[in-house]
């Protein structure tokens, strides 16, 4: 099959979760003999060879603007992928459910993966909340199927729209990496230090774990990897904490990122909105003991293998991160288990085989629409 990915901000992956789902997902087809095509955005993806692990790569413009950055992009992808003959167009965020309605024009089999329910991120105005909440209801009209990563999202959909969604999880890596070259830069010593990951936003809760690791007592050091484009005066805030153990990376990606994740002695995940966060699978498929914000979406993907704090109680979260650096077995049990569970439902290519199969179907009915013409 010709498959189109777009929706994202490109790869190689440089920002989150999206990008780095097409990273994984994207060469996984190609190995599977497919030829996939990525649109990145030319802000963000300084990427000069025509092909990044067998992928092809189609760099276009946009507008660098909080609002218009995504939509501008996706709608330039969709306009361009009427080019190509592309089998399946297969487009990311719910933000995007409008522009799904060209390429179904064309003829193309559009497949819409929703996310998490953006609407309830405080970055958002207004106008933008209900710009997503919109978009939602698009997502359930004009795409040829919507995907939902998270049983959470699926019944909302369910029960908003009484629309049948397709459920495929996101997929977590399955082995440590062994080098610390990044460790070294920061100064850091394996099992030294705690990790917390995400884009550096107010309903991420980076707030929170800032001030409940200034009240633990511990040698061990806490690393903030994440930033964000739009937060500068909120990532300013959290920079004037007065505590040096706190180190704040900024964005990583690659081989540091995977080392941060392979050498943590525990890891934090304080998010409160969105479905399944890429991030968590992550910090559990490198074998990590994860203290997790107590809400639905983390309880569906961590279940028993996680340890979880109150998400309106800041004590509750200091107690338990001085919980687990006092009791390091307890934390090595947690280990064990959770990549058990890892292995047990999320398997990068698990979540490719469920990928495939839909575009397989989405293709043959296209086919057949047009054998019956």
């Amino acid at each position: 099959m010709k498959i189109a990915v777009m929706g994202i901000r490109g790869i190689p992956a440089n920002y989150g979760g999206f990008e780095t789902f097409a990273e994984e997902l994207a060469p996984r087809l190609v190995e599977r003999g497919h030829d996939v095509t990525v649109f990145g955005r030319s802000n963000i993806i300084d990427y000069k060879e025509p092909y990044y692990k067998g992928v092809r790569i189609k760099i276009l413009p946009t507008i660098s603007h909080k609002y218009l950055d995504t939509v501008v992009h996706t709608w330039v992808s969709t306009m361009a992928s009427f080019f190509t003959p592309f089998d399946v167009v297969f487009i990311c965020n719910s933000a995007n459910a409008l522009f799904c309605l060209f390429p179904r024009l064309w003829g193309k089999p559009t497949i819409l993966n929703v996310d998490g329910l953006e609407w309830q991120r405080q970055k958002w105005n207004t106008f933008g909340k209900l710009f997503y909440k919109i978009s939602e209801w698009l997502a359930t009209v004009i795409p040829s199927a919507i995907v939902t990563d998270a049983r959470e999202v699926e019944r909302y959909y369910q029960k908003r729209f009484n629309k049948e969604s397709i459920f495929i999880p996101y997929g977590a890596p399955e082995n440590k990496v062994t080098t610390q070259e990044i460790l070294d830069q920061y100064q850091l010593q394996p099992q030294e230090y705690i990790l917390y990951v995400s884009r550096m936003e107010p309903e991420n809760n980076a707030h929170r774990v800032v001030k409940a690791f200034e009240r633990v007592k511990t040698d061990k050091k806490l690393v903030m990897v994440g930033d964000a484009p739009y937060s500068s005066d909120y990532i300013a805030e959290l920079k004037k904490t007065q505590d040096q153990r706190i180190i704040f990376t900024g964005y990583v990606f690659g081989r540091g990122y995977k080392e941060l994740q392979s050498h943590a002695y525990f890891y934090v995940q304080a998010t409160e909105v969105g479905g399944t966060h890429p991030a968590l699978l992550e910090g559990m498929g490198y074998g990590n003991c994860v203290l997790a914000n107590d809400v639905p979406e983390h309880r569906e993907v961590l279940g028993p293998a996680g340890i979880y704090f109150d998400r309106f109680d800041d004590r509750d979260l200091a107690e338990k991160m001085q919980y687990l650096c006092d009791q390091p077995e307890t934390m090595k049990n947690y280990r064990v288990n959770v990549k058990q569970r890892v292995k047990d439902r999320y398997s990068w290519d698990k979540v490719t085989e469920q990928y495939e199969r839909l575009f397989r179907r989405a293709a043959k009915s296209r086919l057949k629409k047009f054998e019956r013409n």
